[in-house]
């Protein structure tokens, strides 16, 4: 029998995950899918922080020509979207939840606070982080780092398309090798392109282990939680 081997974490989940086959916009049987192994998670004592990405509404290198911060607060705007998406969701199988964003929008959710947030894990509520981290210029991977530092997560749960990572793209090449295990000066020196550089070396300063996992199967999500070995592990 696996025991629970993280009690704080943050799952990063990507936009295009919550599309699904549809590619674009939201397939509620993905987000429903993804919310009830969420709850699993949380059914056994597991502190869940989550960072949302957008690109299944916008990214912020879609907008050619277009001025490169407006495109990036465009993509901000769109991670809250799947935030209360998500949220609505989860709170359907009557999990408490909070919606923080880096980008104050009061009327729809709290802005971040660190201290907050903590106080939401420690009172068993799941925080969903939107926005990015305010600023453009920097991804959704790196807020999933940066947030993990600030509330001391213990691991990001990095919840990609495909299954880990590899030495090329396996969706072109049938022959691409996967790793289990690599570090962060792997991915960095590799150029592997799991996550942008920034993200990797803020990992890497604060000791932040990441576990790259696919969510073509959200019970993924459960297995990583309680220590079975899959996807690759970065630290």
């Amino acid at each position: 029998m696996h025991k629970v081997q993280y009690k704080r974490v943050i799952l990063k989940i990507s936009g295009e995950a919550l599309a699904g086959d549809h590619k674009q916009g939201i397939n509620t049987d993905i987000i429903n899918e993804i919310s009830g192994k969420i709850k699993e998670i949380y059914d056994m004592g597991v502190e869940v922080a989550i960072v949302v990405g957008g690109g299944n509404f916008w990214r912020g290198r879609s907008g050619k020509g277009m001025d490169r911060s407006t495109a990036d607060h465009m993509g901000m705007l769109a991670t809250v979207i799947n935030a209360l998406g998500l949220q609505d969701s989860l709170e359907a199988r009557g999990i408490p939840t909070r919606v923080q964003t880096a980008i104050e929008m009061r009327q729809m959710a709290e802005p971040y606070i660190r201290r907050k947030a903590v106080r939401h894990l420690e009172k068993k509520r799941i925080v969903i982080f939107a926005c990015g981290t305010g600023n453009p210029y920097f991804s959704t991977d790196t807020t999933a780092a940066l947030r993990a530092a600030e509330i001391d997560a213990e691991v990001i749960l990095l919840a990609k398309k495909v299954d880990g990572v590899y030495d090329s793209d396996p969706n072109i090449n049938p022959n691409a090798k996967k790793f289990e295990k690599l570090s962060f000066l792997d991915v960095l020196n590799k150029e592997l392109g799991v996550m942008d550089s920034t993200a990797a070396s803020l990992c890497k300063d604060n000791n932040i282990p990441i576990v790259v996992f696919g969510l073509d199967n959200p019970e993924n999500i459960v297995k990583v939680i309680l220590g079975e070995s899959i996807g690759t592990i970065i630290m």
